[in-house]
């Protein structure tokens, strides 16, 4: 809303200053300061009314190391992180940006289903919460709904790098280097130098014309990352402040990328996918990264308060939404590596256990406890110390991740 009239008032009454509106970097910055903010002085707010509500998690009994005294915390704090990441987006974000568009409905969708998880769960007394088939079936539902909407819709393009020899300096001194923007459905393979993979050809077995079905691979594609990555944001939920602190790490990490893809000179700089508008997103993911880490001010430890499926799902959905749409995807094994581990972790231990149970009657387990951040706390570590070295690794993995650009 700022950034229209600020445009407004630069136009019609040519405002000293105004423009500086015009300028994704500045709005981005404004979104962090806004969002940190917000959720630093209104989340304490928050959380008193959930005392008052009497929204207090349940802890299960699983013999880990003070847990008992986490039982009663507030929990449903995700929604600080939902207010922090709109409120700021609303202000500064062009909302008219296809990109911001489809981020606003993710974080609604999913917040959603977080909070009816979360309402069943404090509420109706029901320790289960929403079932996970109709979870699943949300997930499923927004990864239809995103991918249907970036393959589709008219503004999603990206536009390829021309051959030298077709690349031209125009009257103005600037030089063609890219050329009309088009649809398509490639995405970005890392540390290859040819890095780029066109997901229809997997349908060229149809024969001529399989590029008329190439949104069908596409959205299931969307459908996969979204629901796999939103569940290993709900996994890695389970001390004080680790998804909350891993995620903000990946979460900066992507607004540079975005940052970049949308813009054409470093695009080319840095020989990287140029998708126009995609830089207008850097707002949108700059407002939650403030969210989150204004969040972290109350759920590290001791947490004063638990995001709940509320956040976990939230942000889960976010960045998978993110990665998809700057054609980063294929990054997220490496940047999502904590998401991934604790994932794997849990499927290795219900295999196993189900394996060893049928050949010797008997289940017996890899690890200690799953997901992973369990099994460390059972082996004796404190959850700080666990966390803390988590937020190393994600910070590994960041870095790694910008490398990408540059090793081929």
């Amino acid at each position: 809303m700022l950034y229209y009239l600020f445009e407004y008032l630069e136009n019609q009454f040519n405002l000293t200053g105004a423009s500086v509106f015009q300028f994704i970097t500045f709005r981005a910055a404004m979104a962090f300061v806004f969002s940190l903010l917000f959720s630093t002085i209104y989340g304490k707010r928050i959380i008193n009314y959930l005392k008052r509500q009497q929204v207090g998690e349940t802890v299960r009994d699983l013999g880990l190391e003070g847990q008992a005294e986490k039982s009663g915390t507030p929990t449903m704090g995700g929604i600080i992180i939902i207010f922090g990441t709109l409120i700021p987006v609303l202000l500064l974000a062009k909302l008219d940006n296809i990109y911001v568009i489809i981020l606003i409905i993710t974080t609604l969708w999913m917040g959603s289903i977080g909070f009816v998880h979360d309402y069943i769960k404090i509420f109706k007394k029901d320790k289960a919460g929403l079932k996970g088939r109709f979870k699943v079936l949300g997930q499923v539902g927004l990864g239809i709904i995103v991918g249907s909407m970036l393959y589709f819709h008219p503004d999603v393009t990206i536009k390829e790098q021309l051959p030298k020899q077709e690349q031209v300096v125009q009257e103005n001194g600037r030089k063609t280097v890219f050329g009309p923007a088009h649809k398509s459905t490639k995405t970005t393979i890392p540390f290859l130098k040819n890095n780029e993979l066109e997901y229809a050809r997997a349908l060229r077995f149809l024969g001529d014309g399989y590029e008329k079905y190439a949104w069908i691979i596409f959205v299931f594609i969307v459908v996969f990352i979204v629901t796999g990555v939103s569940n290993g944001a709900n996994l890695t939920d389970g001390i004080d402040g680790l998804a909350a602190g891993t995620s903000a790490i990946m979460v900066i990490t992507l607004a540079i990328f975005a940052w970049v893809s949308g813009n054409i000179i470093f695009a080319d700089y840095l020989d990287v996918m140029y998708i126009p508008k995609s830089g207008e997103m850097t707002v949108f993911i700059a407002a939650f990264a403030g969210a989150l880490i204004g969040f972290l001010w109350y759920n590290t430890f001791p947490a004063q308060v638990f995001m709940g499926d509320t956040g976990s799902l939230t942000i889960g959905g976010i960045i998978a939404v993110i990665a998809i749409a700057i054609r980063k995807e294929l990054l997220l094994v490496i940047l999502a590596g904590v998401f991934v581990a604790e994932n794997l972790s849990v499927i290795v231990q219900v295999f196993y256990f189900k394996y060893t149970r049928k050949r010797y009657g008997v289940g017996r387990r890899i690890l200690k406890m799953s997901p992973l951040h369990h099994h460390y706390q059972k082996s004796g570590y404190h959850e700080s110390k666990i966390v803390t070295r988590f937020w190393i690794i994600g910070i590994l993995l960041a870095v790694l991740t910008i490398v990408t650009l540059k090793l081929r």
